[in-house]
């Protein structure tokens, strides 16, 4: 891996995200969980560089990111959406993911990583915001809650970028 400006890379970010997923990975190179999320946001906050990525209490992850000040969302491409959809459908708590998933972790500025990804984003912890029912101002989204289990939100600022370096530059 190879370190980048965040900003060079050109791929959508609602692509990253939305379409193509990734995997947010919280705790030490000794002791981590990595689950997939589609629901997040790269952009700018507080004039900063930043990641907002959400998380049920439910999940494993939710441990690690309360524990954690650093958290990583490493991007893939489409060969390794079997990969992601593991992650995302099987705990750590009852299986090794990264080991069933084919995925290498790599220690990225404290946090972890996998060598496996296009692009990794390492973030510091710098907000936290359980999300409340009352705000939601389109009452529809209260049906992605039926088990009343809401996200908590996490803002992380981007302090470091990196690249695959078998890729080009803004190549996905």
């Amino acid at each position: 891996m190879k370190k980048i400006n965040v900003r060079d890379i050109k791929t959508s970010p609602v692509e990253l995200i939305g379409d193509d997923w990734a995997l947010l990975t919280a705790g030490t190179p000794d002791k981590f969980n990595t689950m997939t999320v589609s629901w997040g946001a790269l952009g700018e906050m507080w004039g900063r560089d930043a990641a907002f990525v959400f998380v049920r209490p439910q999940r494993y992850t939710f441990e690690f990111i309360e524990q954690s000040d650093i958290f990583t969302l490493s991007f893939y491409g489409s060969e390794y959406k079997d990969a992601l959809r593991l992650c995302g459908a099987k705990s750590g708590r009852d299986i090794d993911k990264p080991a069933a998933a084919g995925l290498t972790p790599v220690e990225a500025s404290g946090g972890v990583t996998f060598a496996e990804a296009e692009y990794t984003v390492v973030c510091r912890k710098i907000a936290a915001q359980a999300l409340d029912p009352s705000g939601f101002l389109d009452k529809t989204i209260e049906n992605n809650y039926a088990k009343k289990d809401y996200h908590k939100m996490y803002v992380g600022e981007i302090i470091e970028a990196y690249q695959n370096k078998k890729l080009p530059l803004g190549s996905q």
